[in-house]
């Protein structure tokens, strides 16, 4: 990476970072693409990572189609998901044995497949991708911290939240020490929202406070809203202010998505009528107190 400064938009600890530095290699474009997913700018993000799906490097290929998965899942598309980490799966199959980085695509690629299988209730799905994952070599430390994600939701998607605290705790541990502003604050919403849904929501408190501080900080609204969500259940006298906070993000981060992107949240049974309805009439062009949206 000729660039740190896009490293540390993607991947790094300083909220100041900007997702926004043009990128002079592919590598460089693929780095910019994750860090304006993440923080909602999902179109400017798509016009990074586009060129690399048809581009001649079939790792960029990989890494860029299971980036763009990951924004449409975060949209609630898993079924367009699926169609962008199967482009990714097809571009391993170029990618040389002994390319340094191909266990890190591995991983993006057959962990995107299990939450997207997790989206659309393949349970089976979801297990053996999981285990053929595991059973590959070391990823690296993003894709063992997704590797915790994903097992923590695939057990809430099955209904076993207690199965799910042992990997989204190894996830939070993992994310305290990678020096990942963005990866901290999912994996304390994970964490958060297991307790939640184990009925600690006592302990899910404290997480989900610190992963909403970490991502206003960043700016990164496609984890502020949900989050918000949770938190509108563990403190139900606040919860109409919640609700209206992720409410006001969602519509900052529809806002800077693709036509196609905005369609398919607003047909997505993950996405709430109640937070994308109400916002998509108003027209409002303001951003949440507190959050840099640019």
């Amino acid at each position: 990476m000729s660039d740190p400064g896009l490293w540390e938009a993607a991947f790094g600890d300083a909220p100041s970072a900007d997702p926004f530095r043009p990128p002079r290699t592919p590598e460089e474009a693929w780095a910019s693409g994750v860090a304006l997913g993440g923080r909602g700018h999902y179109a400017a993000a798509l016009a990074r990572l586009g060129p690399l799906l048809t581009g001649r490097d079939p790792l960029l290929a990989a890494l860029a189609a299971a980036t763009a998965a990951s924004h449409r899942r975060q949209l609630g598309a898993h079924a367009a998901a699926r169609v962008l980490d199967g482009r990714g799966l097809a571009a391993l199959a170029r990618v040389p044995a002994d390319h340094p980085r191909l266990p890190e695509a591995r991983s993006d690629v057959l962990l995107g497949l299990a939450a997207d299988a997790v989206g659309l209730g393949r349970a089976d799905q979801v297990r053996r991708l999981l285990a053929e994952e595991a059973r590959g070599p070391d990823p690296g430390w993003r894709g063992r911290i997704r590797r915790g994600w994903l097992a923590a939701e695939a057990a809430l998607g099955a209904g076993r939240p207690r199965e799910a605290r042992a990997p989204a705790a190894v996830a939070h541990e993992l994310a305290a020490g990678s020096g990942s502003a963005r990866h901290r604050a999912k994996s304390a919403m994970v964490l958060g929202a297991v307790l939640a849904a184990s009925g600690d929501a006592a302990g899910a408190r404290p997480l989900l406070s610190a992963a909403l501080d970490e991502a206003r900080r960043g700016g990164f609204a496609p984890l502020g809203w949900p989050c918000h969500l949770v938190m509108a259940d563990v403190e139900p006298p606040a919860a109409d202010e919640h609700r209206r906070a992720a409410a006001a993000l969602l519509h900052c981060v529809l806002r800077h998505s693709d036509a196609r992107g905005r369609q398919l949240a607003a047909d997505s049974p993950w996405v709430p009528d109640l937070v994308i309805q109400p916002l998509l009439r108003t027209g409002d062009e303001g951003e949440p107190v507190g959050w840099r949206i640019r």
